[in-house]
């Protein structure tokens, strides 16, 4: 009887904190959502469903959202099967069915053409990405999509933003909300306020049908992981520095950078450009050399 008991504190201490992080999540997207204008009445927005924990996060806290938000707009939940030997293609169609919402499993053998262009052995990640984004905008287009939502979150952020500038000499990340090159497609982030160790906790408090992502047999990508391992240090030596470093990149100064294209270096008499810091004289150099406050 003790054990029971001890049992039913435990479940119920379970479900309040996975109450608690469902509203952290959902606040956090309904900010973003706010924030960036990511969804508007009558929008259609197809969710891009990997059988992830990110994508089944994303897909719930949407559909929590959507029930109490102020304007109206559909959710489709929109899967690409690559045809990868030893997918299980009844699971999402299966979890879909018991969510009652609009979907479509689109079929599309992309494994083939990326095994037989990339080396074995070598990273398929890339092509992959990039044919996979090709059968998912053209979907799209095809069904009156409006909003295109993938699962990216505040880590992948902070990680591209690394992988941009250690490997690719730019300043840039994956933005919360983005027009697509051939301008037909507005992609969304709704997850780019979220914390990866959130949504993990997330996913597996709700006991989500995860799908394995190295179903290809792919090489992981060794620059993000890098990266990854990196940041996750930071995090544990230096708490906060993640969050700092998230908030640098939404309080841009580009009058303190070295871009020419962002900012007019030539006429600054006619701009109104951030000052610096106040200079320090000679003598209060001299003062704070002898009091050793600096030392």
């Amino acid at each position: 009887m003790r054990q029971d008991a001890g049992d039913l504190k435990d479940d119920r201490r379970q479900k309040t904190n996975l109450n608690k992080l469902q509203k952290k999540l959902r606040r956090n997207m309904g900010q973003a959502i706010a924030d960036f204008e990511m969804i508007e009445e009558g929008d259609k927005v197809m969710v891009c469903l990997s059988g992830g924990k990110d994508s089944f996060t994303m897909l719930d806290i949407l559909m929590n959202l959507q029930r109490s938000a102020p304007i109206k707009f559909e959710i489709i939940a929109v899967n690409l099967d690559q045809k990868q030997p030893g997918f299980p293609a009844d699971v999402l169609p299966n979890y879909l069915k018991q969510l009652n919402i609009p979907f479509f499993i689109i079929e599309q053998d992309t494994y083939s053409v990326v095994k037989r262009v990339i080396p074995e052995g070598k990273t398929t990640c890339s092509l992959c990405s990039r044919l996979r984004r090709g059968s998912l905008y053209t979907w799209a287009e095809e069904n009156g999509i409006t909003k295109i939502a993938l699962g990216h979150h505040r880590d992948d952020l902070i990680e591209t933003l690394f992988l941009n500038m250690f490997y690719g000499g730019k300043l840039k990340t994956m933005p919360p909300k983005l027009l697509s090159d051939n301008k037909k497609h507005v992609v969304i982030r709704p997850m780019a306020y979220s914390r990866e160790k959130d949504i993990v906790r997330y996913a597996e408090g709700q006991n989500f049908p995860i799908i394995p992502c190295n179903l290809c047999g792919s090489q992981e990508n060794l620059q993000r992981k890098a990266m990854k391992e990196m940041l996750t240090q930071w995090d544990r030596q230096f708490p906060g520095r993640l969050e700092t470093i998230f908030s640098s990149i939404q309080d841009v100064v580009p009058s303190h950078l070295v871009d020419r294209k962002l900012f007019d270096f030539t006429n600054l008499s006619q701009l109104s450009v951030a000052s610096e810091s106040e200079p320090i004289d000679g003598e209060e150099i001299l003062r704070l050399d002898l009091s050793g406050k600096d030392a």
